[in-house]
Formats: C-alpha cells, sequence, structure tokens
C-alpha cells in the first residue's frame, strides 16, 4: 500500500458518517410529521385533486409547509405550474 492509495482513501465518505447524517434526516422528519395536524396531509391530497383538474403537474413540483407561531397557523403551499 502505497501514498497513493491513502490519498484515494481519504476522498471516499465514511460510511458510518452517511448512514449518521441519513438516520438524523429521517429522525428530524418523522418529529416534524409528529407535530403536524391529522387532517393536513388528507387536506394536502385535496389541495392537490383540485389544482390537477386544472394543471397537470407531479408530486415533486409541490411543497406545503405548516408553520406555527404563538397566535396562528400558517400553510404554506408552493406550486410550480408548467409554463
Amino acid at each position: 500500500m502505497g501514498i497513493f492509495d491513502y490519498l484515494l482513501k481519504k476522498g471516499k465518505p465514511n460510511t458510518a458518517a452517511v448512514a449518521k447524517e441519513r438516520l438524523q434526516i429521517i429522525v428530524a422528519h418523522e418529529r416534524r410529521k409528529r407535530t403536524e395536524p391529522d387532517y393536513l396531509p388528507m387536506m394536502q391530497q385535496e389541495i392537490l385533486e383540485v389544482i390537477r383538474k386544472y394543471v397537470q403537474i407531479a408530486d415533486d413540483q409541490v411543497s406545503v409547509q405548516l408553520e406555527d407561531s404563538d397566535d396562528c397557523s400558517v400553510l404554506e403551499l408552493n406550486i410550480t405550474l408548467p409554463e
């Protein structure tokens, strides 16, 4: 094993670190889902069905976020519409 092999290994990502990052993303996603109201996924689906009556959009073109503050909740819906 020469110095060249050592340098090549240095650039590869550590599989444990990659697994840890993925797990952190999953845990954050699950925590967010616990704070959402139960009706939110069904409401999102119904909104998409209404929009699809008029415009063809894919699921990845839609972003839904619920932001809570002290006195109100804000539902934000972002849709990338075709030209």
